[in-house]
């Protein structure tokens, strides 16, 4: 979890591409990559971008050691010239990223690498590593953040992610998505993130009986007392002994504050309304009825409508892990290349998938919104040099159906770029937020949405349309590949 072990988190292959580039004369080319990702996760209506931070500290620290060096050596794959640039290797190039937190949509490059091809390759698996996992589970968290409705949601996946670093980035991520805090005390600690939680079930089993248990625990946190009521009977003797411990602290002049009950098994509908019932005839209609067990974004919105008195959701396995979709698939494509004199010229990928051929050039992503809403109109991804006026109309087109068209007339939308500079001359020029700053930012992000874009199934689709300029230069592009091939 060491940022500075990360320069061998790569894939072999960039390694033996990068000594291809060194053996062949290619080492000094400058080349233009993107970040960017084909689908939203979920079946989703947009992403999150996050990961940011972590992907800053990564290049940052960039540099092979001697043991890493000592290592590739025994591999014997690699050349003494090659090992020998590999010593005094430095990222020198320039990046520009969307920051963490923002609503992305497909195709839209979240990071663009301009640098030397040797070092732009190296970088490819780290980047896609550190991002994707972090925009996925961001991603998931506002999902099920959406489904609450405006209860807090906590994120406590840590014994059920995959790994140390999964579990603490990904908390990380959900907090930025939207969860009010974790359970992950290591994320509490590296990102000044809220750390929150009750006690387990052995808590109550390790006493004579439950009532026991719970006044040791309120002895102990008078002030974040929440009983958890299901190891034996939650009707019948749980939510009775809360009770019986909520009076006992009235009685001795103890502030009842961030106190209540938490479910953690059965038809948390029924009993929830049940122990609401329970706790209010008995004098404590403000105790916080909180619920785990399984949860994800569509239990959550089903509870909702069963009008289930939940007021905070404990979110694990599902949200941490991203349960029903485990990969954001997010890709590193060459998007250009510099010829002798410095320019630029643009590359394509194409394929029998229409969704994977690429995007040429060196691009931007400008975001439209609509005037008087704020929310968001459409996004543009245009080629970097292009200026769009505010004061004139805008004509925006699907690209794979141009008579899908429509015109903004001046005056009637705003525009703002999205990527931002990170690193220029390998030298870093951002300034990462704290967590919790970005997750304020997110949620304004969210609100630039409409409702239709955030329901949980068949959400309406914000366009994504590239430029004139950037559609003419594609087709062309694709026109002379295929003239090749006759």
């Amino acid at each position: 979890m060491n940022s500075n072990d990360l320069t061998l988190l790569t894939d072999l292959y960039e390694l033996t591409m990068m000594q291809g580039y060194h053996l062949t004369g290619l080492e000094n080319k400058v080349v233009v990559f993107d970040l960017f990702y084909r689908k939203n996760p979920c079946d989703n209506g947009y992403a999150i971008a996050a990961g940011l931070q972590q992907a800053i500290e990564y290049i940052t620290n960039l540099h092979f050691s001697s043991e890493d060096i000592a290592y590739l050596e025994s591999l014997g794959l690699f050349s003494k010239d090659f090992i020998s640039y590999l010593s005094t290797f430095r990222f020198t190039g320039e990046i520009y990223a969307i920051p963490e937190g923002t609503v992305v949509f497909p195709q839209e490059p979240l990071m663009r690498i301009k640098a030397p091809i040797m070092e732009a390759q190296l970088i490819e698996t780290a980047l896609l590593n550190i991002i994707n996992h972090q925009s996925l589970i961001a991603t998931k968290a506002a999902r099920v953040v959406w489904a609450a409705q405006g209860d807090p949601i906590m994120e406590f996946g840590l014994r059920r992610a995959q790994g140390p670093d999964a579990g603490t980035l990904g908390a990380r991520a959900a907090v930025i998505g939207g969860c009010c805090g974790t359970s992950n005390v290591l994320t509490g600690k590296l990102f000044d993130v809220p750390v929150k939680g009750t006690h387990a079930h052995s808590w109550v089993m390790s006493f004579p009986d439950e009532l026991t248990a719970f006044r040791e625990y309120a002895k102990l946190f008078p002030n974040a007392c929440t009983l958890l009521v299901d190891t034996y009977n939650t009707l019948e003797s749980g939510v009775p002994n809360a009770i019986t411990v909520f009076r006992e602290m009235r009685e001795a002049g103890i502030p009842l504050k961030n106190y209540g009950i938490r479910l953690d098994s059965g038809d948390l509908a029924y009993l929830s309304k049940q122990a609401k019932k329970m706790l209010e005839d008995a004098g404590f209609p403000d105790a916080v009825i909180s619920a785990s067990s399984d949860l994800d974004e569509y239990l959550i919105a089903s509870l909702k409508l069963q009008e289930a008195k939940i007021g905070l959701w404990g979110v694990g396995t599902k949200l941490i892990t991203s349960d029903d979709c485990p990969a954001f698939g997010g890709v590193y494509k060459l998007a250009a290349e510099s010829t002798e004199n410095g320019e630029f010229i643009p590359k394509i990928k194409l394929s029998n998938n229409t969704e994977k051929v690429t995007n040429p050039g060196i691009k931007k992503v400008v975001r439209i919104y609509d005037k008087a809403t704020g929310k968001i109109k459409a996004d543009l991804i245009a080629l970097d040099d292009e200026v769009f006026d505010e004061s004139k109309p805008l004509t925006l087109f699907d690209d794979s159906a141009k008579w899908k068209r429509m015109t903004l007339p001046a005056g009637s939308f705003t525009i703002r770029e999205l990527l931002v500079p990170i690193f220029i001359d390998g030298k870093c020029v951002y300034e990462s937020p704290k967590v919790m700053d970005i997750q304020a930012y997110c949620n304004k992000e969210k609100d630039t949405l409409w409702d239709e874009h955030k329901r949980l199934d068949n959400p309406h689709i914000v366009p994504v349309d590239l430029s004139e300029k950037l559609s003419i230069l594609k087709a062309n592009l694709i026109e002379e590949i295929s003239k090749l091939k006759q």
